[in-house]
């Protein structure tokens, strides 16, 4: 970080870590214990656009999915990126529809998923990859493999989170806008083209069952639908594996986590997992359990960092480091300014003295999330490319100086509760985190942000 940024001015050396005593762990730790990763099927055809779907819902580079390659069943096979192990595929790899062995291997393999005790070994989604077809060229949405697999499907699948999607949808777009008359809009027929030619096909082959979808186009001129992909998967997890009152699902946690796509499902996901236990004592008192709240507030900051699932090998979101810029940004709420810090050197402890613990602590939980976000939104682009620290300072940066920050600030400060109040104080955090102008603050701060080559790295501060 430079000199010039206030919060780090007087943090030029390197902070001894917090010691977390033993019994304080991560409740994202339990999760991923349970879940390690988000299990996938994707079935489809040779060329149906696998990989780019893959690549682009899940940020990375290769999928490994061997659209070109027919004839290798490797259904088995547990498929994982190194650029995001919290995701899980396995491809019906070269799965040509004549083949109805082949359809009977996937038939077999996701009866078997369904057997298997531990949640971690089950599937929890399945994609259905159907590039949608021309008539008048001549090309058909199912092959007669296809038709009796779907048939035969509905008691073989149970409740796994299914959906069906229409892939290479800027094909008939652009077929659309050269054949629609004048007085036509191209979208607006392209949409009723797909129900008519597709959606209704499937729905008659599951005997009239509604059915999830959503057309895709994963051309980088005229990218469309990975979004509402990644929430519909992620709507149908949450209805197919539910967990109690409380408690958080360690699958919908996954797949909160794997994807890197929706920002909102990601703080969402975050939310609900700092709730279920450490939120909810941290907002009613300054201690939690025998331990301190910096040592409470160095979980939750791990498992905040941990729903973003950012490609971080060299693990910075995580360092003493950044969360000893955490601090220094919410240690301005007791008004330590630049020109306080020129002469007072700050501390942990320093940041969380006073009467305002709890509003320190909302103002750190929300910060946090509103910094991640903004990198989020910086990296959104950089498939399988690792986290820097200038990306990091960027997004700190940016944050920190912006109009933002302030207002949240001043309305955590304006805020007031009683012991109590422990509800109100978690509704409060959960209103800044997802205030409806959120979006419009983000991209405003994000334009302003100068472009620079965020690959190559550089030190904390120099």
């Amino acid at each position: 970080m430079s000199k010039g940024s206030k919060p780090t001015t007087e943090l030029k050396q390197h902070l001894p870590p917090t010691a977390i005593p033993e019994g304080l762990k991560p409740t994202t730790e339990e999760l991923i214990k349970l879940c390690p990763r988000f299990r996938v099927l994707v079935v489809g055809k040779s060329g149906a656009g696998k990989s780019s779907l893959i690549n682009r819902v899940f940020g990375i580079v290769t999928a490994g999915v061997a659209d070109d390659r027919p004839g290798e069943a490797m259904i088995e096979k547990e498929l994982i990126s190194p650029q995001n192990d919290r995701f899980l595929l396995h491809d019906s790899r070269g799965f040509e529809p004549a083949e109805g062995r082949d359809y009977d291997t996937v038939k077999s393999f996701i009866e078997a998923r369904k057997m298997k005790p531990h949640i971690k070994d089950q599937l929890h989604a399945l994609w259905f990859c159907f590039p949608v077809p021309i008539i008048d060229y001549g090309e058909r949405l199912l092959e007669e493999g296809m038709e009796t697999f779907l048939e035969q499907s509905n008691e073989a699948l149970g409740n796994i989170p299914t959906v069906v999607v229409f892939t290479k949808y800027d094909k008939l777009v652009a077929y659309m806008q050269a054949t629609v008359t004048d007085n036509e809009d191209p979208e607006v027929e392209a949409r009723r083209y797909l129900q008519q030619h597709c959606v209704e096909p499937i729905q008659k082959f599951l005997k009239g069952k509604d059915i999830s979808h959503v057309a895709v186009s994963s051309n980088p001129h005229c990218a469309h639908g990975h979004k509402e992909l990644t929430e519909l998967t992620y709507e149908r997890v949450s209805e197919s594996f539910i967990s109690q009152p409380i408690m958080v699902s360690a699958v919908l946690f996954a797949a909160a986590e794997a994807q890197r796509m929706v920002p909102r499902v990601k703080i969402e996901a975050s939310i609900n997992v700092a709730k279920q236990r450490y939120w909810r004592a941290l907002a009613s008192s300054p201690n939690f359990w025998g331990f301190t709240i910096l040592n409470c507030l160095h979980v939750i900051h791990t498992d905040i960092v941990e729903a973003w699932n950012f490609y971080d090998p060299c693990g910075y979101l995580n360092s003493e480091i950044f969360r000893d810029l955490m601090i220094a940004m919410v240690g301005n709420m007791d008004g330590l300014t630049e020109s306080s810090q020129g002469s007072t050197q700050l501390t942990r402890s320093d940041a969380f003295l006073g009467q305002r613990v709890h509003q320190k602590f909302m103002a750190y939980v929300v910060d946090l999330t509103h910094v991640l976000e903004i990198l989020f939104t910086l990296k959104g682009n950089e498939r399988g490319k690792r986290l820097t620290r200038k990306a990091i300072k960027l997004a700190f940066t940016a944050y920190f100086e912006s109009s933002w920050m302030r207002n949240v600030h001043e309305s955590i400060m304006q805020f007031k509760h009683t012991i109590k109040d422990r509800d109100a104080v978690i509704n409060k955090i959960e209103d800044l985190v997802l205030a409806s102008g959120r979006e419009i603050h983000m991209s405003q701060i994000v334009v302003e942000i100068p472009t620079v080559d965020m690959e190559q790295d550089e030190e904390w501060y120099y």
